[in-house]
């Protein structure tokens, strides 16, 4: 597949089939920069927030340590369900602060540092709103997710049209939403994830943001 975006070359050695270039950025510069001050924006409309939250009232666990990853002064989790805790890791921490439904919060940038200080089969489930097409070094990020994650858990990733374009990676920007998921998916099964699942929660072409889900589970403990 060829790209025609005018990036620079970074290399995908965590998915040498793909092009040179693929997670490369038209914006270069470090992403703390683009993210110092804080936006207090939702980045998808309200149709689509509500299909992510009732998503999340299916597959998070009552009563679970949830890990909120990119996350911002909203984290779209029902308003009626109650988590042991929610850990938030983000690029911004005044946004973080904002957010009411984190009970811990750290500022982290996983494209310069895609390690967590979190304990190993220590979380019930994990989340990635709108943010998986910025990671450039997005199956090593997921498996530090799945090491988190206690045996039979899951992450949700899920996306939507919506991006900064300067600052997605190169691939995202030349496919189109079933490409995407696929790519998603690949992330996942790349990251050791023993089972996926797509689901398009509003498809393309109506009134609202359309958006799309990937699921991915821990292996069940044996």
């Amino acid at each position: 597949m060829a790209l025609t975006v005018s990036v620079t070359q970074i290399a995908p050695r965590e998915l040498p089939e793909l092009p040179a270039e693929a997670f490369a950025k038209h914006d270069s510069s470090p992403d703390s920069h683009f993210y110092r001050e804080p936006r207090f924006v939702t980045h998808i409309d309200e149709p689509a927030i509500a299909a992510v939250t009732s998503l999340y009232a299916e597959l998070l666990p009552l009563g679970g340590v949830i890990l909120d990853m990119m996350s911002s002064w909203v984290s779209h989790l029902p308003p009626d369900t109650a988590f042991a805790a929610v850990i938030g890791q983000g690029m911004n921490q005044r946004e973080l602060d904002a957010n009411p439904r984190l009970t811990r919060r750290f500022v982290q940038d996983l494209n310069a540092d895609p390690n967590l200080s979190l304990e190993s089969a220590s979380l019930d489930a994990a989340q990635i709103c709108v943010s998986v097409q910025y990671l450039q070094q997005p199956v090593t990020v997921l498996s530090e997710v799945a090491r988190v994650l206690r045996p039979g858990s899951p992450v949700v990733v899920s996306f939507s049209n919506r991006c900064f374009p300067t600052k997605a990676v190169a691939i995202w920007s030349v496919l189109d939403a079933t490409g995407r998921a696929q790519l998603v998916d690949l992330y996942l099964r790349r990251a050791a994830f023993a089972r996926t699942e797509t689901r398009i929660l509003i498809p393309e072409g109506g009134p609202s943001d359309p958006m799309t889900a990937v699921i991915g589970w821990t292996a069940p403990e044996v």
